[in-house]
């Protein structure tokens, strides 16, 4: 069992009541920014161990009666098709998803807003789709020079040019499909017009990293720049809060570049400003709810190895750049790690270097490490999933879980059918060949009920699995990680 380093339940009760308080003391009405994923946060929960990936939206369901959503979608990216990198669905897409995930849970989504929006042929359809979908949807506009001209951003032809967001409720979430989206300017527009309007109202962010009220250094908070190594984020101690309060809390750069900036727009709107540093602008109880650091501590190093697995091969695929890969490694080498640290790398590459082919390697919840190498019915996924499963359902290895009926079968579907050159069958294939097996063998069925048992574990291969075994992994909940190199020197890889 894995140990807990976080105690959710804790979380839920200090958050929801420091939220609470951020609306009193604003007179009743609170716009609240939400940083990073709003119910599925699986950073968090594995820096955090304990920490649910879900925790926000359980929060929120604990004042369902007084918040509603808007979500907020930058015109832009809809135009460019952006995508969310761990899902791989479009930000449009994304929307939808999130209004029915709120709904199921009796979330109540007020609006959408269509940012930066000029006139984007994309956005234009989106907006139509969405209104006949019976979801309010409002528009709001590129500010020239925004945020640095403030005489221009508070005036009407700033925030008075956009579309006004009529809501009903104390407390307005302002979440979005990824960053860029353009949250904190609609908080902003909306203050402008609520205060044109003779309504109180006050902003605030919902933060989870990093965490003001750890060390600058502390691992939490290095993985969360590890994390945001393509945005170029730096963890700083905020100068403002230090010489207001004399305390060091611990923000990061954009937020503390553009400070100033808000201060002056505060200024503009309120006649001053309610806060003194942009760590005062944070609802985040998240380090007072750590029950065990040095669980926290192991936990953030080993996902700082993951992100710099992860980058090498999107550099690989060309689609990160060295200086990402280099900033992750600076920040393993401030911890005195390297990658070989993560236990699978070198059992996957000890397997790979015995057979002079791929493998791969998986850490089963008790600490054991079980390997798959490549064979002529499996690939090194397919293979160290099945072994895994044995250990779990305490099967002994030499014991044949699939009919070898059923694999020559989907070989012969594979080759002769569908024309495929690789006879092996990958993770999803051989999930469905164990399935077919489960209906009559014994051991098959035991196996299967152990799938849910793979969930957090800790994958390895030696070289870059192609998207279907990926996906396969990221279903399961298990954290892959891969060498970057392909098996082949093809140019194209699947």
């Amino acid at each position: 069992m894995k140990s807990i380093g976080f105690d959710s339940q804790k979380y839920i009760r200090l958050q929801s009541e420091r939220i609470r308080e951020r609306i009193r003391h604003f007179g009743g009405k609170l716009y609240l920014e939400f940083g990073g994923k709003l119910f599925d946060d699986y950073h968090a929960a594995r820096v955090l161990p304990g920490f649910l990936p879900d925790i926000k939206l359980r929060m929120l369901m604990e004042m369902r009666d007084q918040a509603e959503i808007i979500i907020a979608i930058n015109s832009g990216d809809i135009e460019k098709q952006k995508r969310r990198g761990d899902l791989g669905i479009t930000y449009e897409t994304d929307v939808i998803r999130l209004v029915d995930v709120f709904r199921e849970f009796g979330l109540y989504v007020g609006s959408i807003v269509l940012t930066q929006f000029a006139e984007q042929p994309s956005a234009q359809v989106f907006e139509k789709r969405m209104k006949s979908m019976g979801l309010q949807v409002y528009r709001h506009y590129p500010i020239h020079n925004y945020p640095s001209d403030i005489r221009t951003v508070v005036s009407d032809e700033g925030y008075g040019r956009n579309e006004y967001i009529r809501t009903s409720r104390e407390l307005i979430v302002v979440t979005a499909p990824g960053p860029g989206s353009g949250k904190m300017a609609t908080c902003l527009s909306q203050l402008y017009h609520e205060n044109k309007r003779g309504i109180k109202a006050g902003y605030a962010k919902f933060e989870t990293f990093p965490i003001w009220n750890l060390p600058l250094k502390h691992p939490v908070n290095l993985a969360y720049e590890a994390a945001t190594a393509d945005l170029n984020d730096v963890n700083m101690i905020d100068p403002f809060h230090l010489e207001a309060y004399n305390t060091k809390a611990v923000n990061y750069n954009r937020d503390i570049e553009v400070f100033p900036v808000l201060q002056a727009v505060f200024e503009k709107i309120y006649g001053s400003s309610p806060y003194k540093s942009p760590t005062d602008m944070g609802v985040n109880m998240v380090g007072d709810a750590i029950c065990d650091d040095e669980v926290c501590r192991e936990a953030s190093k080993q996902e700082i190895i993951r992100r710099y697995f992860k980058t090498s091969c999107l550099v690989r695929q060309g689609l990160a750049s060295e200086q990402e890969i280099g900033k992750i490694y600076l920040l393993m080498q401030q911890l005195g790690i390297e990658p070989e640290y993560r236990p699978v790398v070198p059992a996957a590459r000890l397997m790979a270097d015995r057979t002079g082919k791929p493998a791969a390697a998986i850490e089963l919840p008790d600490g054991e490490i079980v390997t798959g190498k490549t064979k002529d019915l499996f690939g090194p996924a397919s293979a160290a999933l099945l072994n895994a499963l044995k250990r779990l359902a305490d099967i002994p290895g030499s014991v044949d879980l699939i009919d070898g009926n059923v694999i020559r079968s989907l070989q012969q579907l594979k080759t002769e059918y569908l024309h495929s050159r690789n006879p092996r069958l990958h993770t999803d294939e051989m999930l469905i060949a164990l399935s077919m097996s489960a209906a009559t063998d014994e051991n098959a069925r035991k196996a299967m009920q152990c799938l849910t048992s793979l969930s957090g574990c800790e994958v390895h291969t030696s070289v870059i699995l192609s998207s279907v075994d990926e996906g396969v992994f990221m279903r399961l909940e298990m954290n892959l990680t891969s060498d970057p190199v392909y098996e082949h020197n093809n140019l194209y890889h699947k």
